[in-house]
C-alpha cells in the first residue's frame, strides 16, 4: 500500500490570500472591529472567522503570528491597509 501525502499550499501561492481578499468575506461586524481595534491583539472569535475564510491558511502579508504574551497579531502590511480601506484610500 503506498501512502499519499498531501501537504498544504505555502505562502504565496495560488492558494493564499492577502488581506484585500480576505476582506470581503468578512461579517460587516468583524470589518468594524477590524477597523475600530486595528493594530490590537486579535481575540478567538475575529481569528476564527479570518482562518474560515482563508480556510486555515496563514498567508504572511497578513498573519504576523502569536506575540511573546500569546496573543494574535496582524502584519504592519495588514494594519495598514486596515486603516487604508478605512479612510477610503
Amino acid at each position: 500500500m503506498t501512502a499519499l501525502l498531501l501537504t498544504w499550499p505555502g505562502p504565496g501561492s495560488i492558494n493564499s490570500m492577502d488581506m484585500s481578499q480576505v476582506w470581503p468575506g468578512l461579517a460587516t461586524s468583524t470589518q468594524t472591529w477590524l477597523i475600530e481595534h486595528n493594530g490590537e491583539p486579535l481575540p478567538g472569535d475575529i481569528l476564527s472567522e479570518i482562518l474560515t475564510v482563508t480556510a486555515g491558511q496563514r498567508d504572511p502579508r497578513w498573519w504576523a503570528g502569536g506575540s511573546h504574551e500569546g496573543e494574535t497579531q496582524l502584519t504592519d502590511q495588514a494594519v495598514d491597509w486596515i486603516d487604508e480601506t478605512a479612510n477610503g484610500e
